[in-house]
């Protein structure tokens, strides 16, 4: 296949890991047997995203708590009373918050990529969480004894060890999670946020060569869960020009979802630099209705006609399921849908000859 297609990263869980999730957080199941379940859970992931066709695969996030939160599992320095992020339909989440310095990671995500690769055939990728996001742990009232600047510092050298474990474990691509861009927009129509959030990704990019910067990615949408955003209503050229700034290879974007997606690759087309892959998604993970491989086709050549085809990739709009406690799409049907993109971006190389 010459345009490449991936996925963004989680995968629904299984209703028998999603039943010892419950178990565990009601101290009625063993760590052990945890782990066992997760284990499970993952190799029959990876076996039914082969089964798509998919060139290459992730582990679903099968044993992340969330994709936002993983790195803070186990540490004794987090509250959960942090910031509430409002969703549309009147849902809410809620980010832990640093109660103490110094800041750690207490698991790298390197070590998905090692449980994945002990199953896997094809290449893995694996979605971490940006420095940005961490960056919000931190309360506005400051910590004693621990300045925001070293909390900073910090972060970023976590940020960076964490895509290294990936890097060093095998990881096919490294995928930063950005969904708060378009957020920091609403919460700040200044934009000094989001520079700020640039800046501090970029200094995490910084960090890696050229050549490593090709297998780093970054994945921006509004914020899909529960089938609903916290952030659909901030136009997207509010946040591309300054996108486009981040050292990264790779952008996977949320496009199949846009009411008026001609406008959004127009701008891309505008801000899109050499050496950038684009991976426009063509699957909307909101909508129940799994796509035809024809629909995917058409989608990918409309984005064929503003992006260079060797700059052009197809992926879906976000995951299916970024929070553990999210069943809101089937396991089957996020396959299906997969197993569409996979095809219809097969149909579109065909048409383009490429």
């Amino acid at each position: 296949m010459s345009i490449p297609t991936e996925s963004i990263g989680s995968i629904p869980r299984p209703p028998q890991l999603l039943d010892a999730l419950r178990e565990f957080r009601a101290g009625r199941l063993s760590q052990n047997r945890l782990d066992e379940c997760c284990d499970a859970a993952l190799r029959d992931t990876i076996q039914r995203f082969e089964a798509t066709g998919s060139p290459v695969i992730s582990d679903g996030e099968q044993a992340k708590p969330s994709f936002a939160t993983y790195p803070l599992h186990g540490l004794g320095n987090i509250a959960q009373d942090g910031i509430v992020i409002n969703f549309a339909d009147g849902h809410t989440r809620q980010l832990p918050r640093l109660t103490a310095g110094p800041f750690r990671y207490g698991v790298r995500a390197g070590s998905y990529v090692q449980a994945a690769r002990r199953y896997a055939k094809r290449p893995v990728k694996q979605a971490v969480i940006s420095a940005s996001a961490l960056s919000l742990v931190y309360p506005a009232q400051g910590i004693a004894g621990y300045a925001r600047e070293t909390f900073l510092d910090d972060l970023v050298a976590e940020a960076v060890a964490d895509i290294r474990s990936c890097l060093d474990q095998g990881a096919h691509h490294v995928q930063i999670d950005f969904t708060e861009g378009r957020l920091s927009v609403k919460l700040d129509p200044s934009k000094q946020l989001l520079q700020h959030f640039i800046d501090l990704n970029n200094r995490v990019l910084e960090h890696f060569s050229p050549q490593e910067r090709l297998h780093l990615g970054v994945h921006t949408c509004p914020g899909g869960d529960h089938d609903s955003t916290h952030s659909a209503e901030v136009d997207y050229a509010e946040l591309l020009p300054s996108l486009f700034q981040l050292k990264a290879g790779n952008f996977y974007m949320q496009l199949a979802s846009e009411k008026d997606p001609d406008r959004v690759l127009s701008i891309v087309k505008a801000h899109l630099q050499p050496g950038q892959r684009i991976y426009v998604g063509v699957i909307d993970v909101l909508n129940p209705a799994v796509e035809t491989p024809e629909m995917v086709r058409d989608r990918v050549l409309r984005a064929a006609q503003y992006i260079p085809w060797d700059q052009l990739g197809s992926t879906d709009d976000c995951g299916f399921s970024p929070f553990e406690d999210d069943a809101s799409t089937g396991r089957d049907t996020a396959f299906a849908k997969i197993r569409a993109r996979v095809v219809g971006t097969e149909l579109a190389a065909r048409v383009l000859n490429c």
